[in-house]
């Protein structure tokens, strides 16, 4: 592969991921002057993923156009130490995320969550009050609990279902509390609980209320974050990893 190509394939390559890049900071943009809080959270990490994507583009970009080598390994240096990051990252992801796989439950098509299962970084971020009146907020907002009774109509269906972690944890009594169940979004709880456990006491059959409080809800979100981490450490890490090849490969038979 000629130089003429090889800076021509970085070229097209960057220009692609600084188009992306500006679709990132717009989407932060947006973000940033909605009034859900939820998404206000996630402003200043979709802003920041945004400003590096372009300036390592941009970088690329301009060392292929215009041909400028100390540019290129200014570029390909920087490739490598987000490949570096990324690789710290889904160590550590992984080792967070290591603790934690359910608890099947008799007679249930799905796994409860106990909180006390996950690492203590989980543990210190979802007991902070302040982290967790944010989730909260979310997850009252994303009515995922207010949509049970929608999509099952009648006790049968909701008793074989096969709930998410968040919608076993923050939608329901923990099984173990022992309140017959009326329909998806009603628990009776006149039955005295047969558990000590809080969460027994915490639960509500109010949509705004439920069992969000309750550490079985914070174990579902613990869950649910465990699972998206490693989806998202297996995509970003295949990504960069084919482009720094792809980059490198181009750079290197350019020679």
């Amino acid at each position: 592969m000629s130089t003429g190509t090889s800076t021509f394939v970085i070229r097209w390559i960057n220009f692609l991921t600084m188009i992306l890049a500006i679709a990132v900071i717009c989407f932060g943009v947006w973000m940033s002057t909605h009034h859900d809080a939820c998404r206000r959270t996630l402003t200043l990490p979709v802003l920041g993923l945004g400003a590096i994507i372009l300036i390592v583009s941009l970088i690329g970009f301009l060392g292929a156009l215009k041909n400028v080598s100390w540019l290129l390994w200014i570029y390909l240096i920087m490739l490598c130490f987000i490949l570096v990051g990324i690789l710290v990252f889904t160590v550590l992801a992984f080792i967070i995320t290591n603790n934690g796989s359910g608890h099947a439950v008799t007679g249930l098509r799905y796994k409860e969550y106990h909180l006390q299962d996950y690492s203590s970084w989980f543990l210190r971020r979802l007991n902070n009050t302040r982290n967790w009146r944010r989730l909260k907020s979310c997850l009252v907002k994303l009515e995922d609990c207010n949509n049970l009774p929608k999509r099952y109509k009648t006790l049968k269906a909701y008793k074989s279902a096969e709930l998410s972690p968040i919608e076993a944890g923050c939608c329901r009594p923990p099984s173990e509390c022992g309140y017959p169940a009326v329909n998806a979004s009603y628990y009776d709880l006149s039955y005295h609980p047969v558990s000590s456990n809080k969460d027994c006491k915490i639960y509500k059959n109010s949509q705004s209320i439920k069992c969000y409080n309750c550490d079985s809800c914070k174990a579902g979100v613990a869950q649910y974050m465990k699972i998206e981490w490693r989806a998202a450490v297996y995509f970003v890490g295949c990504c960069a990893r084919r482009n720094a090849a792809r980059n490198s490969s181009s750079k290197i038979r350019g020679r």
